[in-house]
């Protein structure tokens, strides 16, 4: 199997490594034109796209960094469903590479490139052929082209940024498109039939969160003029808390085997697997959404089937909805259920994801044997060292899950500019990224720090 994996993947392009560390400047180069490039392909129309009902896959295009409709539509979706499906594989022991090895991680990364190649074709067939992107008649083919082509080019400017720009191009497609999006509600002077909302004539009140609050006070109407401004203030609240609960972490006092007196802090980060979580569960219900909307195409269930189940498996602005007088019973009580499906089925997932990506006790303990330490005080003995770890690690991974699942939660109740689960995948990427900018351009002021961190000198 390996043979023919690598043998079928030599004939796959690639995009060729730097052969020298590349500076601040070429790196951020790089990334504002992979950037500049995502933004306009993401307005180039599919050719032969009949008229479709785009908004059903507004929560998939948060969690895949898609603009379906355009030549981006398929998005990450293809990178992200192949990453997850060989770590599930090599996590669980289904399939066995040891990815500690050079050629075991070679192997790997070339398993995931074939895979993502493979859901670039699968995925663009069936959005098509299940009339998800419906095409006009005899167009299918050409549309699925255009869809596989947008896949492709996705998939290379991932390998450009991953390469030689900062982070990965998956990671900088998700926050730059959650970024615009709060960026347009926030400050879009149009209209939703695209028309300026100052004009002569305007059909219709602007898209942005900012103006609508300025033409509501002018008009007298606070009712509306409050809704606006409690979106802008829930954003903002998400925006804090998330950073807050990225950057809380634990840390585990270790000492080096043969060094006496010197030791390090093992970080573990109180949301310990991430963001991981609530895009599984996020993207579980935007699939049922999917599926049923597919149904209700092919008239196998009702329109009001679907919009119930629709409400059900969506989080309604419940604050902004008593705001306007809308609210009724019902919807508090969708919104509870809502809450809890997020919050236990974050948690859920995050047992699952620490047991099959390497993230448990025993992994941990490990890795830190691995690295010749050991916790100060105690036997270096394995078995010890995971009754340690798994004293905090089990604990991060229920409460990590559960409050990343109440704030993915509380932002779509709240009514804020973006999905809860577009938030926090925005917040923890430009976390990040920031991160790495900072130290990279540390290291490119200070040549002698970069010795220090094994760097080229």
């Amino acid at each position: 199997m390996k043979d023919l994996v690598t043998k079928v993947v030599s004939f796959i392009p690639e995009v060729r490594k730097p052969e020298k560390k590349l500076d601040f400047k070429v790196k951020l180069k790089w990334t504002l034109m992979i950037l500049v490039s995502f933004f306009i392909l993401g307005v180039i129309p599919l050719y032969g796209l009949e008229s479709n009902a785009l908004s059903q896959f507004r929560e998939l295009s948060i969690i895949l960094g898609a603009s379906f409709g355009s030549i981006l539509s398929l998005g990450i979706g293809p990178i992200v469903t192949g990453s997850i499906v060989l770590q599930l594989l090599v996590g669980s022991g289904i399939l066995k590479i040891d990815t500690t090895t050079h050629d075991g991680r070679t192997f790997f990364q070339s398993l995931q490139k074939l895979t993502t190649w493979f859901f670039i074709i699968f995925e663009a067939i069936v959005y098509v052929m299940l009339n998800g992107l419906r095409a006009q008649p005899g167009m299918e083919y050409i549309l699925i082209t255009q869809l596989i082509i947008g896949g492709i080019l996705i998939f290379y400017m991932d390998e450009v940024t991953n390469k030689w720009g900062f982070g990965s191009g998956v990671s900088l497609f998700i926050a730059s498109g959650v970024a615009a999006e709060i960026f347009i509600r926030a400050f879009s002077p149009l209209t939703s039939s695209g028309t300026f909302a100052f004009g002569v004539g305007s059909d219709g009140a602007p898209i942005g969160a900012f103006f609508v609050f300025i033409l509501s006070l002018i008009n007298g109407s606070t009712s509306e003029a409050f809704t606006a401004a409690f979106a802008i203030i829930a954003t903002i609240i998400v925006f804090v808390i998330s950073v807050y609960g990225q950057a809380m972490k634990v840390e585990i006092p270790l000492s080096f085997g043969r060094v006496r007196g010197y030791g390090v802090r093992w970080p573990l980060n109180f949301l310990y697997t991430s963001n991981i979580p609530v895009i599984l569960i996020a993207a579980l219900l935007a699939n049922i959404q999917l599926a049923v909307t597919f149904l209700q195409t092919r008239e196998i269930v009702s329109s009001a089937t679907a919009t119930s189940i629709a409400s059900w498996v969506s989080g309604s602005p419940i604050v902004l909805n008593a705001i306007s007088g809308s609210l009724v019973a019902s919807d508090v009580f969708k919104a509870m259920v809502y809450m809890v499906v997020l919050a236990l089925g974050s948690v859920v997932f995050s047992i699952f994801w620490v047991q099959s990506a390497g993230m448990n006790a025993q992994s941990q303990a490990k890795q830190i044997r691995a690295a010749g330490l050991h916790v100060a005080g105690f036997r270096t003995d394995q078995r010890i060292l995971e009754r340690i770890l798994e004293r905090y690690i089990f604990p991060l991974t229920v409460m990590g899950g559960l409050s990343i699942g109440l704030i993915a939660a509380g932002a779509d109740l709240l009514g804020a500019l973006s999905r809860g689960t577009g938030i926090l995948l925005a917040v923890m990427i430009i976390y990040k990224l920031y991160e790495d900018i900072a130290k990279q351009h540390m290291m490119d002021m200070h040549p002698s720090l970069r010795k220090m961190m094994g760097g080229d000198s």
